[in-house]
């Protein structure tokens, strides 16, 4: 999975089509319309202010808006434009950072924020944030849940998991059962004896220690202020539900959802649901304290109240941003299967 998104070479990722929205293979928040970053832009800015009104004397003469996995730079634009036209003071002060590995997306991004090139600054990954002590806002949007997975099956007969790998027939990749010697000892997960007692033979699940590892890391450079992330994503329980005996590991390509996962290998996207009970206990771990884990629809719904409170500091709501209001916020569409979790890391807690 790691190979086919991320190789610099042949990586899904690392393709410079248009590979969201109508003409691409699926849609995400940003490719709605320019909505969804103005939301998120104005929920940052209240978060920055109420940083700053803590904070009377900052350790930097910054304030940090940290985005991971930015793709094109399409949603760090619609943000840094919201925030130079209706909060200018604020903008002034901002640093906008993007956490950003590959060299080429990192060239796809300059190009699309060319207007605010003295404003944002990028970094290779997480560790090159450490020496910052941020104070700030640190999220992510539909970034977790294409992150490399292990896949585990449960054998009803033996009565126990096993883990699948990858093998090759001929030319095609095929699913294949890893051998004991190369799999973990136990999956990293728990579930109840009844439960396994009704579980059907070959139900599959998935598990992601990259990402608990990346948010963990997320945790830790994070001096003082707001860690979010935006996912498809389910409870540890939720994974468990009968509908779900094959997992949540699909391919996307032109809108088509396929369970086909191994097939055009680089040409396709690929996605699993995100452990949002992972997650959250390592921010917890970390010492973060939760804040809110809803739903994206009740996520952008209280932003939304704001604004509609606070008139004219936001702009009009015309007939294009309630369609993608909509958009966002119907549970057919993009409101319920999407989740936001929020964090929050104390100035006074141990580093």
């Amino acid at each position: 999975m790691e190979l086919a998104l991320y190789c610099p070479l042949c990586g899904y990722y690392e393709q410079e089509a248009d590979n969201l929205g109508r003409r691409g293979d699926y849609f995400t928040s940003v490719s709605v319309g320019r909505l969804f970053g103005e939301l998120l832009a104005f929920q940052f800015a209240a978060w920055l202010t109420e940083l700053e009104t803590q904070n009377s004397k900052l350790e930097t003469d910054s304030l940090h808006l940290i985005e991971a996995g930015a793709h094109d730079g399409k949603l760090a634009c619609d943000i840094l434009a919201w925030l130079r036209e209706h909060r200018p003071a604020l903008f002034a002060r901002l640093e906008y950072g993007i956490v950003e590995p590959s060299a080429r997306r990192q060239e796809w991004q300059r190009r699309t924020l060319a207007e605010f090139d003295e404003k944002v600054r990028w970094f290779s990954n997480l560790a090159s944030l450490r020496v910052r002590r941020l104070t700030g806002v640190l999220f992510s949007n539909e970034l977790l849940d294409a992150l490399p997975v292990h896949r585990f099956g449960w054998d009803a007969k033996r009565h126990e998991w096993f883990e699948w790998g990858v093998a090759l027939d001929g030319e095609k990749f095929i699913r294949a059962r890893m051998p004991e010697t190369l799999r973990a000892s136990r999956p990293p997960f728990h579930v109840p004896p009844d439960l396994l007692a009704v579980l059907p033979d070959g139900f599959a699940t998935e598990v992601c220690p990259t990402a608990t590892d990346w948010w963990r890391e997320a945790a830790s450079v994070l001096h003082h202020g707001k860690l979010l992330t935006l996912d498809y994503g389910l409870t540890a329980e939720e994974f468990f539900a009968p509908h779900r005996r094959d997992g949540t590991l699909r391919a996307y390509r032109r809108h088509q959802v396929s369970g086909d996962v191994l097939a055009n290998p680089g040409e396709q996207d690929l996605t699993a649901h995100v452990n949002f009970t992972a997650i959250q206990a390592a921010g917890e771990a970390a010492g973060l304290t939760t804040e809110s884990f809803v739903t994206q629809a009740q996520f952008l719904v209280r932003i939304a109240e704001q604004t509609w409170r606070d008139k004219g500091s936001f702009g009009e709501w015309d007939a294009d941003r309630l369609r993608q209001f909509k958009t966002l916020t119907h549970p057919e569409h993009m409101g319920r299967t999407f989740r936001a979790l929020v964090q929050s890391a104390a100035a006074s807690r141990d580093s």
